[in-house]
């Protein structure tokens, strides 16, 4: 089978995982990409999971300070189709590799740039550790409510990462397709900054509203009052085992009931019998203590096997990466490599982001060693021509002229398809006639805003044959469909990928739902916080509260609090990017070799790349670094410090930055402590370095 990016060369010269696992997932699809290494290697290397966002390149170990290492770098940029670097602007500039210097030598060349604060501004030169972004950009008070005490909470998923590494591939490939047609190249340019933006679902929008309209707007976070809905409740099972439900929807809720033996008896009470979102707070109580009681009577294994055979209920334990790694869902849709590395022996990961049926992702070559591949590549270098467009002129915007139909509602799958009208495309937006059902969620409709922008809207009753045709219709005149139906659904409605492909044959078809076509779970329903849980990342943000014992009812309402806390939204944007990625693949797939095909992209396997940072395991690896009980960070070189009028977050992670960090605060005490002179030490005494940093 073709892959999409067969024959694409890729020069990555980017240090650590934004851009590592933005040319990891096109090496996946079929690039060549060298990674162009300083002596000694990227200095993330270090990190655990290295080995995954390195796999399938060839490493080439250049000294760039000297006129060989630059022209060997030049060398390589001349036959590169793209070009990637990351870290503050003026880097690449002083290697001769900057955009305006390598679109001049190659016009065809696609150059990416990542940077943390993006390329202009008081802060482009500023450090761009992941917890600097995440604290200045407002992430961090996202979990401010996740403890009972005031100020920030340390965001420990790192999602500006993920995200950054996805709008890099949608950019690079957009320009890919644009080149298609104009041949010529373009610069693109994203941030970890810019990343975060999928993040805010409203937040700044209420802020505009509040200065708009001079009346204070509920924040997100203050939606529902403190304690979960019923519908995201997690729930503490008779083993101490935690599984999060996610039954948004009201039959997905009464289908959770009926599985716990509920329904009945609550039924024959008065209380209950209106629709669960009208109860009033003395009844929602109720009905939280007697779903917490009741499953508290089964182990969690027991709950999931009757959870499994209603078919209804969106559930799933809390697991750390490293478990579900072995989740039957992530196995049988082959979201779970294992690539024998010469060094580390067997390494088991997370596979590609999606799964496209005609142009496949496929395992490549191990993570290879430092300038492992530096004769070969240089000893490679041929002209290449450059491309001959077919209509040469400015590319426009990249998806001018596509045509993309949603049938998706809530967050995942519609927000993926804004990133493509925000590329140029049109989108048309098909809804049920009361509408998607987001829109009235929260008051005003105001985060159906940030899913629907840039989109045309239309109403059918798809189980009407009226309905249907039009549906057929408009899907035969676009190029893309894209839907979050459960497996069938698609079918019975008159809109499967045979039936359409019949009437537009070279039709992209994406599937955006909770595990994949495969697997025990294929047809069971998922909201983001069970794919928040698991895939580890809700885990990892409750941090201690995740095995504290309950002894009481109280003492599980609280626990319950804090996960759900821990289990913001982030899960949904974080499949939304993939979905994006998956679907401007398979259409540069249908530029370069003609083909359509379905895509099948799930929150679990977007959500396990959210965690990238722990989601593979081999022989010796180090476990995930925990986040304190107190949230503030990940050691005292790396986390919140409150300050006299409020709160600071350091990221230390080098000798030379302590170094600097001692003389520019003062602390020459700090500095001359035996105890903090080195990295080791340091970590031996890490709790005494933070109380006195406090």
């Amino acid at each position: 089978m073709a892959q999409v990016l067969d024959g694409i060369r890729v020069v990555d010269l980017g240090t650590g995982p934004a851009a590592g696992f933005a040319t990891q997932v096109l090496a996946d699809f079929g690039a060549d990409v060298v990674k162009v290494e300083p002596p000694g290697g990227d200095r993330f290397r270090e990190l655990p999971a290295s080995p995954l966002w390195l796999r399938g390149k060839r490493s080439v170990e250049l000294d760039l300070s000297g006129p060989e290492g630059r022209d060997s770098l030049l060398a390589l940029a001349g036959i590169a189709d793209v070009l990637v670097v990351s870290g503050p602007p003026g880097r690449a500039q002083r290697w001769g590799v900057d955009a305006d210097a390598a679109l001049r030598r190659r016009p065809s060349l696609v150059h990416c740039s990542i940077s943390a604060w993006g390329p202009r501004g008081a802060y482009a030169q500023d450090p761009g550790y992941e917890g600097v972004v995440a604290a200045r950009s407002g992430r961090m008070l996202a979990f401010e409510r996740q403890l009972r005490r005031p100020g920030p909470a340390f965001a420990a998923v790192p999602v500006a990462i993920h995200a950054a590494a996805q709008g890099a591939v949608q950019g690079i490939v957009a320009a890919l397709i644009a080149r298609e047609r104009s041949g010529r190249g373009q610069r693109v340019e994203t941030s970890l900054l810019q990343a975060l933006l999928p993040y805010d679902l409203m937040e700044l929008l209420l802020v505009q509203l509040a200065e708009r309209t001079g009346r204070p707007q509920p924040s997100l976070a203050a939606l529902g009052g403190d304690m979960p809905t019923l519908n995201y409740h997690p729930v503490l099972a008779a083993d101490d085992r935690w599984i999060q439900c996610g039954n948004l929807l009201e039959h997905l809720f009464l289908a959770f009931l009926d599985a716990l033996e509920l329904l009945p008896e609550m039924l024959l009470e008065p209380r209950f019998q209106d629709p669960p979102g009208s109860w009033d707070a003395e009844t929602v109580e109720a009905a939280r203590d007697r779903i917490l009681a009741r499953v508290r009577e089964r182990p969690a294994d027991e709950w999931m096997r009757i959870f499994h055979r209603n078919g209804h209920v969106a559930a799933e334990p809390y697991l750390t990466p490293g478990e579900a790694l072995s989740h039957p869902d992530l196995v049988d849709n082959g979201d779970v490599w294992e690539i024998d590395d010469p060094e580390l022996g067997r390494v088991r990961q997370i596979g590609p982001i999606a799964r496209l049926t005609e142009t496949p992702a496929a395992p490549g070559l191990p993570a290879p060693r430092v300038g492992e591949h530096t004769p070969e590549v240089q000893g490679g270098h041929q002209p290449r021509p450059e491309p001959q467009p077919p209509e040469p002129g400015s590319p426009g915007r990249p998806l001018e002229g596509v045509v993309v139909l949603e049938l998706a509602t809530i967050i995942a799958a519609p927000l993926s398809t804004v990133f493509l009208a925000d590329l140029g495309a049109r989108v048309i937006k098909i809804e049920a006639l009361g509408g998607d059902p987001y829109r009235g969620m929260v008051p005003n409709g105001s985060t159906a805003v940030k899913t629907n922008a840039g989109k045309e809207s239309i109403c059918l009753d798809l189980k009407s044959p009226e309905g249907r045709e039009i549906a057929q219709q408009l899907a035969s005149r676009s190029d893309i469909l894209l839907h979050n139906f459960r497996p069938g659904v698609p079918e019975r409605l008159g809109i499967g990928y045979d039936e359409l492909r019949a009437l537009r044959p070279d039709l992209i078809w994406v599937s955006v739902n909770g595990y994949g076509p495969d697997g025990p779970s294929a047809a069971r329903p998922s909201t983001h916080p069970v794919a928040g849980a698991a895939a580890g990342g809700a885990g990892h943000q409750a941090a201690a509260a995740l095995s504290r014992r309950c002894e009481s009812l109280q003492e599980i309402r609280e626990i319950s609090r804090q996960l759900m806390r821990a289990n913001e939204s982030n899960p949904d944007p974080n499949t939304s990017v993939v979905a994006a990625s998956a679907t401007l693949l398979a259409l540069l797939a249908r530029e370069r070799h003609g083909v359509g095909q379905r895509v099948y992209v799930n929150m679990f396997t977007a959500n396990a790349y959210a965690n990238g940072d722990d989601f593979l395991d081999y022989p010796g690896k180090p476990p995930r670094p925990a986040v304190d009980a107190e949230l503030m960070g990940l050691g005292a070189g790396y986390r919140l410090y409150p300050a006299r009028d409020g709160w600071v977050f350091l990221a230390l992670t080098r000798q030379a930055e302590w170094e600097r960090f001692f003389r520019a605060a003062g602390a020459g005490a700090l500095a001359a402590d035996p105890r903090f002179a080195d990295p080791d030490r340091r970590r031996r005494h890490d709790a005494e370095l933070a109380e006195r940093l406090a």
